[in-house]
């Protein structure tokens, strides 16, 4: 699901002296979720009622709730005594951020099975959202994050949009949404890893989940070898995202990559951050997760172990080496 700024129109549109102006989401859910704007504020607010049963327990186990720069979340009592859970927006500053965050949160609380079980995965949502816009908040992407962003960016332009249609390609980036692989397509899943001369031989592997190929009949990972360095002829971060949306042919396309790129932690207030570093990319590798490709996966794991991270080596993985050419075929379902 996700919230696009004409969905507000209709709701700013209407004028009360006071009170919640709300339109329900999920018409089908079993909980109620609710797009919302305060008046006489006009603030916009994301609401999730519950009956006072379910909501009581749960705001007497937060009673102090997380809030960040221009987002606040709150629990307030309704009028017919129900409880309700609501994300503000407090600072218009703040706007980029709101729709994305509103839409994953609403998703999250509308996939739980009772409603306390929603209002404590809201919270935790929230959590998530609070912690990342923290850690980018005076500094942007940290420089291993802006080097990831920037490998799977290049991947999505090079690699996915010249051999399928552009919302089939863009929808397949799933990296931001926390997926065990940056890619999601029908035909392969393909995770992406990014280097540069420092570190060519060996690869960080984040979990035991990265290179499991359970649930897909072929799985690629892609290490882009890069040079890295302050000015030159190399490509920024800004670069590829303005060349990818540049060559997107629609307003939705375009709108769901900046969407993306919001939940990967790329907000324009930090654009003037991401002009340096700049990238060239040396070597592109595309190697077949299979048989015995040097991975662990859960299988491997003793019960109760998780959150393995580790390395890999480059050498020796010629013989599940993938060309070019042939991941194009795979990508568009020919191979």
């Amino acid at each position: 699901m996700k919230v696009r700024e004409e969905d507000w129109a209709p709701l700013e549109a209407e004028h009360h002296p006071y009170g919640i102006v709300a339109r329900r989401l999920f018409p089908r859910s079993r909980h109620d979720i609710f797009l919302a704007v305060q008046q006489p504020t006009g603030r916009r607010v994301l609401l999730l009622r519950v009956p006072a049963s379910a909501g009581q327990p749960v705001a007497q186990r937060y009673p102090s709730l997380p809030s960040t720069r221009g987002l606040g979340i709150e629990f307030a009592t309704a009028p017919d005594g129900s409880t309700e859970l609501r994300v503000v927006l407090t600072a218009d500053e703040r706007r980029e951020v709101f729709n994305p965050l509103i839409a994953d949160v609403a998703t999250t609380a509308h996939a739980a099975e009772g409603p306390a079980e929603a209002l404590a995965a809201a919270i935790e949502r929230f959590e998530h959202w609070r912690h990342l816009l923290q850690s980018i908040r005076d500094t942007g992407l940290s420089e291993e994050a802006r080097r990831g962003l920037f490998g799977e960016l290049v991947v999505l332009r090079d690699h996915l949009c010249p051999v399928l249609p552009p919302q089939e390609a863009v929808s397949a980036w799933r990296g931001p949404m926390g997926t065990n692989q940056d890619f999601e397509l029908t035909t392969c899943a393909i995770e992406v890893k990014t280097g540069t001369g420092r570190s060519p031989r060996t690869i960080v592997i984040a979990s035991e989940r990265q290179l499991d190929d359970t649930g897909t009949d072929l799985l690629l990972l892609a290490y882009l070898e890069l040079d890295e360095r302050r000015g030159g002829s190399g490509e920024s971060l800004n670069a590829v995202v303005d060349s990818l949306r540049e060559a997107s042919p629609s307003a939705v396309v375009r709108a769901e990559i900046d969407d993306l790129l919001i939940r990967a932690g790329y907000l324009s207030e930090h654009r003037h951050l991401y002009d340096e570093l700049r990238y060239t990319v040396r070597e592109t590798h595309f190697w077949h997760v299979t048989g015995d490709f040097p991975r662990i996966t859960e299988g491997d794991l003793r019960s109760g172990v998780g959150g393995c991270r580790y390395r890999i080596s480059t050498v020796g993985l010629d013989q599940y080496g993938v060309p070019a050419e042939r991941v194009a075929s795979i990508v568009k379902g020919e191979a």
